[in-house]
């Protein structure tokens, strides 16, 4: 008996070195680097079409975490939507200014970072999100509309603040949270004449819906969206910008506690301006003002698509508010 409890001292003894030794790891190691990904890109034509598309893209994906009221441009802020478990984390200057900005990136380095996550300097950008499945096409028109004149992206001498993840974050972007790889093939534009296979498209690719929309930011598969847990049911945790904690809406067609009972008139207005059939959404939802009916149509027939989970939110009788 003696020897057993020996034994399991001794193993005891090893896992809290093990745990010990994993966090001076992930504190000493902080945020990742890794090799900046090679990308063999033509460098982007800015056409007309192209910033007026990527104008619609950035406005919905970029600008509410990048657009600093103060300064009415793209030169990043304090993210206060995110839960505090992660720590304090900014987005940053993606004006056109060479210093403080992306003036001097390549569009290689753009695309690289749009892909994978990993900027020139080789930092994983934590929270940003992994255009991996975004087409090559749209990435372009991003890349055309930051180069464009617009006063968004004018050229703004203003530091990036560096981040300040808690432990959590840093674990979390040293384990689950990886940077994607590069596609191994061109990403074609969708087809836009099927709805449901244009909507899978907006949902996973452009606008991303389902990384606010499933159960929790931690749990969702960036490479294989629909393998995301609780694939837009709701439950991610969120902040309005006055601190109070709301959750991610269920988004699947359950009719009790999703949008089954919505119209598509409905759906409609409510993602591109805010007004449900239960009234208005609340922040952080943003109102995809320059989407178009076609674009919400499609996701609403995608949705429809989409296997049903029960997820109930206060609207639906639930629990916590659930906006998003």
């Amino acid at each position: 008996m003696k020897k057993i409890f020996k034994i399991l001292g001794g193993l005891l003894a090893l896992v809290a070195v093990a745990i010990l030794g994993f966090v001076v790891w992930v504190q000493a190691r902080g945020i990742p680097t890794y090799d900046p990904p090679k990308m063999a890109v033509q460098p982007v034509a800015i056409t007309p079409a192209r910033v007026l598309q990527g104008e619609k893209i950035v406005t919905a994906m970029c600008a509410d975490c990048h657009l600093d009221r103060s300064t009415n441009a793209l030169t990043g802020k304090f993210m206060n939507d995110l839960p505090p478990e992660f720590g304090k984390i900014y987005a940053a200057n993606i004006t056109q200014d060479k210093t403080h900005g992306i003036g001097s990136w390549t569009d290689a380095e753009l695309v690289g970072l749009f892909r994978t996550g990993i900027g020139r300097d080789g930092r994983f950008r934590m929270v940003m999100p992994n255009f991996v499945h975004m087409s090559d096409e749209d990435v372009n028109s991003v890349i055309a509309f930051l180069r464009s004149n617009n006063a968004l992206v004018k050229a703004q001498p203003i530091p990036s603040h560096e981040q300040e993840p808690s432990f959590l974050g840093k674990m979390l972007v040293n384990t689950v949270m990886k940077p994607t790889p590069v596609p191994a093939k061109p990403v074609l534009d969708p087809d836009t004449t099927d709805g449901v296979a244009y909507g899978h498209y907006l949902v996973v690719g452009r606008y991303k819906c389902y990384e606010c929309h499933s159960k929790d930011f931690k749990t969702n598969n960036a490479l294989v969206p629909e393998k995301s847990e609780g694939y837009l049911a709701g439950g991610t945790r969120l902040l309005t910008p006055t601190g109070q904690e709301i959750l991610s809406r269920n988004i699947t067609c359950d009719e009790e506690t999703g949008i089954g009972d919505w119209t598509e008139a409905q759906f409609v207005q409510a993602v591109r301006f805010g007004q449900g059939p239960n009234g208005p959404l609340k922040l952080p939802m943003p109102k995809f003002t320059l989407m178009s009916p076609q674009e919400a149509r499609a996701i609403y027939a995608y949705l429809h698509t989409v296997p049903k989970l029960k997820n109930a939110t206060a609207e639906d009788g639930g629990g916590t508010v659930a906006t998003r």
